[in-house]
């Protein structure tokens, strides 16, 4: 197997960001273990895998992923955002609730408001976070 190389590794990255737009979260997962491996450090690469989990229906990954990501940026709002839709998904409301407050208080976007005004009102929602707030489709 030839040596990886740093541009091996970004070239990694982003067919995985590829793979995940086609709604292939597993081969992005694949990919994106080299990575981390190689940089556990990359904060966007673990995002990346993160969302990669949640798509593939790995919710404990997932949130395990988003945890790290939040050790390290705790301000980031899309990460709360997502771990709030994980723990949800994982049919735990009170987690995520918080979650989704945070979101909101970090960065008033409204789908982050949304999130946490329809979690609070009936603890239920339908919304992924199978990309960045924001992000077209």
């Amino acid at each position: 197997m030839p040596e990886s190389s740093p541009e091996t590794y970004v070239i990694d990255f982003r067919a995985a960001e590829q793979l995940l737009a086609a709604r292939d979260p597993r081969g992005a997962i694949r990919l994106l273990d080299s990575v981390i491996a190689a940089h556990p450090e990359n904060t966007a690469a673990r995002l990346l895998r993160a969302r990669s989990f949640f798509l593939a229906a790995q919710l404990r990954p997932a949130e395990l992923e988003f945890q790290i990501v939040l050790e390290r940026e705790p301000d980031n709002a899309f990460a709360h955002f997502a771990l709030g839709r994980t723990l949800e998904r994982a049919n735990r409301p009170e987690e995520a609730l918080r979650h989704f407050r945070l979101a909101a208080a970090l960065e008033p976007r409204p789908e982050f408001i949304e999130a946490a005004r329809f979690a609070r009102d009936t603890g239920n929602s339908d919304h992924a976070p199978d990309r960045p707030a924001g992000d077209p489709e």
